[in-house]
Parts: C-alpha cells; structure tokens; sequence
C-alpha cells in the first residue's frame, strides 16, 4: 500500500510568480467518490489519464493508490461519472532537494495557487522557500475533492 505523506501552502501573492517555474502543465480532475475517509480521483494530467484513490488522512498522511489510464477514459469518466471537476495548472519547482507543486486554479476556484510538498517522514524538516504563507494541511476546505463542492469563488 502506497502512503503519501503531503503537506500544503498558501502562496505569498506579491512574491509568487510563474517565471519561477517552467512549463506548468493543465490539469483537469473529479472525484467519483468524496467521502470523508476516502475518495475517487480522476485526473487527466496534460495528455495522461490517472485514477486514484486516496484513503482517510491521520495527519499529513493517508494511504493512496494511483493508476495510469488511457486519456480517452480519464476524459470519459470526467464527463460521465464526475459532478463537478477542478482546472488548475501545475508548476513544479525543485527547492533546497525537495519538489514543490504549485497549483494555480481556473474556473470557479480562479485567484487560489496551493503549494504542495511531499515528504518521505511526516517529521521530516525542510526549507520553506519565501513565497509561501500560511500552512493548510489541515484546513479541509483546501481540499481539492472540497472545491470540487465549495469552490474558492463562493468563500467568503
């Protein structure tokens, strides 16, 4: 069983900015299922196809299962079996050897840029480069299977 140990950011607005990355890629992800301990994820990632399934989170950790699909079913299950989907763009930035994923969003959750990090050992130290802000690992409305239900448009 694979276990994702991922802690998330806020992104400092006036010092973030896309020239740090380089070629973000287009993400448009669902949820099959939302449950408070566990979901179904389908993501079609730039022109690949993932299904995953998370379980419940203890902390920044949570068991998770992630399957390549073809992009034809990412997009047939997305259109057919999804509510609602997220777009976002990703970034990705290597800082200080780790990787940092920033996720600039589209749509109704247009203005939120998340950064993510993923971490062997949840007490694992690292360096916290300048445009991050506040952390909301445990905020759940950062969610991305949340705003999928309560987009950052509608926040107040």
């Amino acid at each position: 069983m694979g276990i994702e140990i991922e802690r998330k950011y806020l992104i400092k607005k006036d010092k973030w900015n896309t020239s740090l990355a380089k070629d973000g890629v287009q993400y448009r992800q669902g949820y099959i299922l939302t449950d408070p301990s566990k979901t179904i994820r389908v993501r079609l990632a730039g022109e690949q196809g993932y299904l995953t399934i998370k379980g419940l989170s203890e902390g920044a950790s949570r068991p998770e299962f992630e399957y390549e699909i073809p992009k034809e079913d990412a997009i047939a299950l997305l259109d057919n079996f999804c509510p609602a989907t997220i777009s976002k763009v990703r970034y990705k930035i290597q800082f200080d050897n780790h990787l940092w994923e920033i996720d600039e969003f589209s749509g109704d959750n247009e203005g939120l840029i998340v950064a993510e990090i993923e971490l062997a050992r949840e007490d694992e130290t690292f360096t916290v480069p300048d445009w991050i802000d506040k952390e909301v690992t445990a905020e759940s409305r950062y969610y991305n299977s949340n705003l999928t239900i309560h987009p950052y448009k509608d926040w107040k």
